[in-house]
């Protein structure tokens, strides 16, 4: 709901995706094709002579009711079905994997005005049992999740945070790798006309007594052209460059440079999406 806030997974998401999404590198030239039918084709090139077809998506849509299937390079089928307001505010999704059939996952998400919660099962005898939940308002959020794992009677994860969005701003604050480590991002909207934003993420590892940070940006030159950048405290720069060239269809151009690294070049990358 609208209202009500964001799940768990989606604290501190706005700063993750401005650092990192997009970005691309290792020469690797990436191809999606994407039809308006659902129909979608995924290529991964990692040498000049060579091309490994990747992932191939098919996604039905009728009512209430979603069906992705993937197949992948090795023949892997992937479906996952998901179902809308089978209660109300309720959302469920059914995936599986072949021949894995110990892959069965039910996913469950439920959305009020004051709180959002999603779980997770695995389906099978000895399952992965996963749970976030996040109460307050879509301004403040405060949240925690929880993995465990009935196999070895031991918990995989448990994380909390608290996020505040404003019109102008966005800030977060995590506790995450099961308590050892303390991440703080902020988000500031500079010019909602060009878009220009700059974001930052600190964090504070506990056991190692470690700091690290980075900083980025990203700028609208033009409705079709969007410029990112980053910087880490590693010594590691990057930039982005990404052109809508037709309605949905983008080219994306990135680059990094360590800094730190004797006589390493810049690691490039291309990646095409095409919709007809």
């Amino acid at each position: 709901m609208a209202s009500g806030p964001a799940s768990f997974s989606d604290i501190g998401k706005k700063a993750k995706d401005l650092l990192t999404k997009d970005y691309n590198f290792d020469h690797k030239f990436t191809l999606s094709l994407l039809s308006s039918t659902g129909l979608g084709l995924t290529a991964t090139g990692l040498k000049r002579d060579q091309i490994f077809f990747g992932d191939i998506n098919t996604l039905y849509k009728s009512g209430n009711t979603t069906v992705d299937v993937k197949v992948d390079t090795y023949s892997n089928v992937s479906t996952k079905v998901t179902l809308s307001d089978i209660f109300p505010s309720t959302k469920a999704a059914f995936s599986f994997k072949i021949p894995d059939h110990k892959s069965g996952k039910l996913d469950v998400q439920y959305l009020h005005p004051h709180a959002a919660i999603d779980s997770s099962i695995g389906l099978n005898p000895n399952p992965l049992l996963e749970l976030s939940a996040a109460i307050g308002s879509k301004d403040l959020s405060l949240g925690a999740e929880v993995g465990f794992d009935t196999a070895s009677a031991s918990f995989t994860k448990y994380n909390a945070g608290i996020g505040l969005n404003k019109p102008d701003y966005s800030a977060a604050l995590l506790l995450t790798d099961k308590g050892e480590t303390l991440k703080a991002s902020y988000v500031h909207f500079v010019n909602p006309v060009n878009g220009s934003t700059v974001a930052a993420e600190m964090s504070h590892r506990f056991s190692s007594n470690e700091n690290s940070f980075t900083i980025g940006s990203s700028h609208a030159v033009d409705p079709q052209t969007l410029v990112k950048t980053r910087f880490s405290d590693n010594g590691k720069v990057a930039m982005l460059c990404q052109r809508e060239w037709r309605p949905k269809s983008l080219i994306t151009v990135s680059a990094e440079y360590d800094s730190k690294a004797n006589k390493a070049g810049p690691r490039l990358g291309l990646a095409l999406a095409l919709k007809p």
